[in-house]
């Protein structure tokens, strides 16, 4: 019996080194989703980041190393098209034989279509719509030429916003999603993969909890947007803009947009504009000239944090802090 005994043990200790070894390899587009990838992946391995920290993921160019991640995945995650126009093509060229799950486009993620015009009304967001399969996914498809797309150039994908990631809701629900697809590529990992993805959720509940107390004391203070990015973080928050002077992070307001802003800060007596690193701070000077509106600079991207499982609430915190310290 010892003797059958002691190769079982070997044989269990060698599965269990190969499970290890045999990890999926996980690539990813930018650092708020790699960072709940991170979080569920906790113990079990480390998932590659696409877009470096810092880049604009619009326009970028895949460094060797980069594509050999995407090459060599099993797994791929991607927020969808309007956020990296360009990945697509690189998904269908290096990464054809791995599993991809496009966020944007998962069952239970909230999506809100882009706000129209300079000035929002209060509590507008674009119309929400819970994703509860794919259907919506060939509407996408269909409208290839939309004039819809002219108004929003550099997202260049679909009548949705985006930036889904900057609702909590839904980072919470992507936890599961990724786990869920981690497991299926890596069974013998499954239970890590959703206990990570358990302990994450319990943790955006309290991060969560923790911006509501910072930002209920302010409730009623008056903000625009250099950049229609912040919808997301609006919505689930209650905490609506004003204002965008710009609609997308691609293109330039027109006066006639800069003029519609201007008259909004003098009669409605805006406290804060949210500007963000990359953009022209003479174009919010000029925007901002005669009022006495603070700005803050914000960063939906985390392009100065350290990567990894942290990133994502330190993100929303910081985007909460700036927006509290600006009014």
């Amino acid at each position: 019996m010892s003797r059958t005994l002691l190769p079982l043990s070997f044989a269990a200790a060698l599965l269990g080194n190969t499970v290890l070894a045999d990890a999926p390899s996980v690539a990813v587009d930018i650092a708020p989703v790699h960072s709940l990838v991170a979080r569920v992946m906790e113990g079990v391995a480390t998932p590659n980041l696409i877009i470096q920290s810092g880049a604009s993921p619009h326009e970028y160019s895949l460094r060797p190393s980069e594509a050999r991640a995407l090459q060599e995945a099993d797994v791929v995650f991607w927020v969808s098209e309007g956020i990296t126009p360009w990945l697509q093509s690189a998904l269908e060229t290096l990464a054809a034989d791995a599993a991809v799950t496009e966020l944007l486009e998962t069952d239970g993620t909230i999506e809100l279509e882009f706000r129209q015009g300079a000035l929002f009304e209060k509590h507008e967001h674009g119309e929400e719509a819970e994703h509860d399969g794919h259907e919506e996914h060939d509407a996408h498809a269909d409208h290839e030429g939309d004039d819809n797309h002219d108004d929003h150039a550099g997202h260049g994908h679909g009548e949705h916003d985006p930036h889904a990631w900057l609702s909590p809701q839904n980072a919470s629900n992507w936890l599961n999603i990724i786990a869920g697809q981690l497991s299926a590529t890596d069974p013998d990992n499954a239970g890590a993969y959703f206990a990570n993805a358990a302990a994450g959720r319990a943790e955006i509940v309290a991060l969560t909890a923790e911006i509501n107390g910072m930002l209920e004391p302010l409730r009623g203070g008056k903000f625009i947007a250099f950049h229609d990015a912040y919808q997301y973080f609006e919505n689930d928050f209650n905490f609506p803009a004003s204002g965008a002077i710009s609609v997308s992070d691609a293109s330039d307001p027109s006066p006639a947009r800069i003029a519609e802003i201007r008259d909004r800060i003098a009669s409605e007596g805006i406290d804060c504009v949210l500007a963000e690193p990359q953009f022209n701070p003479g174009l919010i000077a000029t925007t901002l000239e005669g009022s006495d509106a603070k700005t803050a600079v914000i960063d939906p991207l985390g392009s100065d944090l350290e990567i990894g499982a942290g990133l994502y609430p330190q993100v929303i915190r910081n985007l909460a802090a700036s927006l509290a310290d600006c009014l």
